[in-house]
């Protein structure tokens, strides 16, 4: 996600903090390490229409998840140009089809992955992807849906929202999603390995040119709500004069 999760009050911090927790907890029990992680909230005035707030100036809390910092070559991506990367690849796909399953989920691209000391971390645990027994996300996505415009989040919870945290319960999905995120990282050399290596896990197969094909379509889903983000940004600081309250990445190549 591009902006830290704001709450309307303490409350639902510690939900989210909670459910933080049994993610980290649950990861580490099927054997995946995530990296060390800390939520720090910190408050700040809630606007009419972020969190469930009622009127601007209500006491809010972001949160704001700490992390050690690491040396930029321990990142996978940097790791996966390295002569004789493919057994890490190997173990990325490995670990993604024995930790996904109903009620865990994970996103396997290999931005979130970091090899420290010959050991695979796991970098992205903001978004606890965990459902109930019923199949119902615990996580209040609503957190999230606030930084689009208030007009939008219907639509985006109604059509995309629920297809897109599916992917991550489902090991072909999230092994097709890591095959075709290797464009995005300038990794391509990689994706026939990528899809070798999940092949022998999943049927129906993957295919490059599926791989391919499927980054294109989700380039093309991000790069419009990052459009309308912006948008809405600047509708809100240049036209209504108001404080824009998330950040927002700069332009990503894709």
């Amino acid at each position: 996600m591009q902006a830290p999760p704001r709450f309307a009050d303490r409350a639902a911090f510690d939900r989210y903090a909670e459910l933080l927790d049994d993610y980290l907890d649950a990861l580490r029990s099927v054997g995946v390490e995530p990296v060390s992680s800390e939520l720090v909230p910190v408050p700040v005035p809630v606007p009419v229409d972020v969190g469930g707030g009622v009127g601007g100036g209500l006491d809010g809390l972001i949160a704001y998840c700490v992390q050690p910092a690491f040396d930029p070559s321990w990142l996978a991506t940097n790791v996966l140009c390295e002569p004789g990367s493919d057994v890490f690849l190997a173990e990325i796909v490995d670990t993604t089809v024995r930790t996904i399953g109903p009620r865990l989920g994970l996103d396997a691209q290999v931005s979130n992955w970091a090899r420290v000391d010959d050991r695979l971390v796991y970098l992205d645990v903001t978004t606890p992807l965990m459902r109930s027994d019923d199949g119902s996300e615990r996580l209040d996505t609503g957190i999230f849906l606030a930084s689009l415009p208030w007009a939008m989040r219907g639509v985006v919870r109604r059509f995309l929202l629920s297809e897109i945290l599916s992917h991550y319960y489902d090991a072909r999905a999230a092994l097709l999603d890591l095959a075709g995120n290797l464009v995005k990282e300038r990794l391509d050399t990689h994706i026939p390995s990528a899809v070798a290596l999940a092949n022998a896990y999943v049927e129906p197969t993957i295919t490059e040119h599926e791989a391919r094909a499927y980054y294109r379509s989700d380039a093309r889903t991000w790069g419009l709500l990052q459009r309308i983000r912006r948008v809405d940004r600047g509708w809100q600081k240049n036209v209504r004069r108001r404080v824009y309250p998330f950040l927002l990445p700069g332009r990503i190549e894709r």
